[in-house]
């Protein structure tokens, strides 16, 4: 398989996870109230542990050695303060999809970083491929949950929009690929600044969603998500 067949694959099996976790999302039936709660937090958990891991393996440690100090430090806090942003715009809009929004505004920029991590021989590129997919499946179920709750959509019209979107991985791939492999120092601005957008939106959304009173099972599955991005790591590296 060549490289550029390589990135479409592994960006459209990254971004097919987002659809996959809104059909979970359809048909889970679970009649124990305090179970299907656990579970749903768990599920946020294990998300915000997944896109932890892509930021402290893939995304910042890819990222240092082609910007300097100064740089490195204004990309970060930049992606940051742009989630912020476009969370303040979504809260003031009245928006439901802050979710959504939020799994779109980072996985676009790390398809961008996956096909350019392919055509200089990154070894990063199958880690992150392989975190994108573990991101998205909760990141899928949760803003299906939101986008259900607080629009007249139906479910099976919510997957299909799902669907449709998880083609923006391959898009955004081959454009890393074709025209930001030249460029390294670029890739790792669009990296860190997904970085510092992803951290940003683990404690504004996630973390605080993933606790429940008196429960102390869902926490544990960010640390479940972190250690499956450990493994990859020590599987590739």
């Amino acid at each position: 398989m060549d490289n550029w067949q390589a990135v479409v694959a592994l960006t459209l099996m990254a971004g097919m996870a987002m659809p996959l976790g809104a059909w979970a999302a359809w048909k889970e039936r679970i009649d124990i109230p305090w179970l299907e709660s656990e579970l749903r937090h768990g599920i946020i958990a294990f998300g915000g542990g997944a896109l932890l891991s892509a930021v402290a393996l893939v995304l910042v440690p890819e990222s240092l050695p082609d910007l300097s100090l100064g740089g490195a430090a204004a990309w970060f806090l930049a992606g940051g303060t742009a989630f912020m942003a476009l969370d303040v715009m979504l809260a003031r809009s009245g928006s439901s999809a802050s979710q959504l929004a939020a799994m779109l505004a980072d996985f676009v920029p790390e398809a961008l970083a996956l096909g350019a991590a392919f055509a200089y021989g990154s070894n990063g590129g199958m880690l992150l491929a392989g975190l994108m997919a573990l991101q998205n499946l909760p990141e899928g179920f949760n803003a299906y949950h939101e986008l259900r709750q607080s629009t007249a959509y139906s479910s099976r019209r919510l997957v299909g929009m799902f669907f449709t979107m998880a083609w923006l991985g391959p898009l955004a791939g081959l454009g890393g690929f074709w025209w930001l492999s030249d460029y390294p120092s670029v890739v790792a601005a669009i990296m860190l600044f997904a970085a510092g957008g992803i951290l940003y939106s683990v404690f504004q959304d996630l973390a605080p969603q993933a606790r429940l009173e008196r429960h102390w099972g869902p926490p544990l599955g960010a640390v479940l998500g972190f250690s499956l991005g450990i493994v990859g790591h020590m599987l590739i590296h």
